[in-house]
């Protein structure tokens, strides 16, 4: 079972970036022994796995046996229930990874299944089908963005040198490698400073060509955002997201919106913009994941109110020194030890010669996966 259950997973993953706040779903048709059709989740409001599959299988599915990552859905969203389409398809048996969040589906697929004699095999490798679809998991029980930040640093913590030059730390490996991730998240964050100091594009630029822009997401508590900044004038097909507070001037934000750029007031939180309240804002925008590529403030406060899931810290073999270099997390601080925000370390590797260590948020693992 696990074999085809792994194709089912591999079939997913190729709707990272196409479908939005919707889950990853594989789907892999088997009879006599042969995979006999197969499907993924494209795309946001397009059909799911498996109807892809079954609508595209040349040969009679009776007495076949489908393995889908994700509990079927029974309920009308934007396309029919794919139980109804199983049930009617002549398939006999069902192997699913996981059962579904959502409380309109919950078990209520699997049940419907059984109860037109459908056998159902459910938990086949079901640690690898939560941890792919944990910005669904998120989003679904928390009503929140999955944060997942991203950094690459020197052996002394420094993001950039005294003179603020951040070109290159890591690898180009490990470049690659961003460049994947910004493909696979919503959203791309960064505070007004990188975006005053380094003027990013904030696009993605993969080496095969298959890039999705995220969207672009700046946080500017004042309105500081420079008007001939890359992410204002140049085009793409996303949005510029400006997340500030009422302190903007009124004559700023008509200027940024009518250039095309989203204004969002949120909470002003002693002078700086209440993150939770931001995060909140992008989620009933349909910003279901996000990839954190802060300076060291924005990424201390972002950990600090306990808003991001996952850390994917790039350590390079250099040291650049300076008191007044900045450093991944800075801030005001912590004051004692014990007080200190912990991760839990999930994984070490190489790419390289820089160290990627990859962590969650301290029992954040656990609870996706309880």
């Amino acid at each position: 079972m696990s074999k085809y259950m792994k194709l089912a997973l591999k079939l997913a993953e190729n709707g990272m970036g196409q479908v939005l706040t919707n889950p990853l779903v594989g789907a892999v048709i088997v009879k006599d022994k042969r995979v006999i059709s197969t499907g993924y989740h494209e795309k946001y409001g397009q059909y799911h796995a498996e109807r892809n599959a079954i609508l595209s299988c040349e040969e009679d599915l009776k007495g076949s046996h489908i393995y889908v990552n994700l509990e079927p859905c029974c309920h009308y969203g934007k396309t029919p229930p794919c139980t109804d389409l199983i049930i009617e398809s002549g398939i006999s048996e069902v192997t699913i990874g996981m059962e579904d969040p959502n409380p309109l589906v919950a078990g209520k697929g699997i049940e419907k299944l059984k109860k037109h004699g459908i056998k159902v095999n459910l938990g086949i490798l079901e640690k690898e089908s939560k941890l792919l679809n944990r910005h669904f998991i998120k989003n679904i029980r928390e009503k929140m963005p999955y944060v997942s930040l991203k950094t690459a640093m020197t052996l002394g913590g420094k993001i950039a040198s005294k003179d603020l030059d951040t070109k290159w730390i890591s690898n180009s490996k490990s470049r690659t490698i961003v460049q994947d991730m910004r493909n696979q998240h919503i959203g791309i964050m960064v505070g007004i400073n990188t975006v005053i100091n380094d003027n990013p594009r904030l696009t993605t630029r993969r080496e095969n060509g298959n890039s999705i822009d995220p969207h672009r997401i700046i946080v500017d508590s004042t309105g500081k955002v420079p008007m001939n900044s890359r992410v204002i004038i140049e085009k793409s097909d996303k949005d510029t997201i400006i997340l500030t507070t009422s302190k903007i001037l009124d004559i700023k934000k008509e200027k940024l919106e009518s250039m095309g750029v989203k204004v969002v007031i949120c909470k002003d939180n002693s002078g700086r913009i209440d993150l939770q309240d931001a995060m909140e804002k992008l989620f009933e925008m349909g910003i279901g994941s996000i990839l954190l590529e802060g300076g060291g403030t924005l990424n201390f406060e972002m950990a600090r109110a306990g808003l991001i899931d996952e850390y994917f810290i790039f350590i390079a073999p250099k040291i650049i020194g300076g008191v007044n270099a900045p450093s991944i997390f800075s801030g005001d601080g912590i004051s004692k030890i014990n007080d200190s925000i912990n991760i839990d370390i999930d994984d070490i590797s190489m790419v390289g010669k820089d160290i990627l260590i990859k962590g969650f948020k301290k029992g954040g693992l656990k609870c996706l996966l309880g």
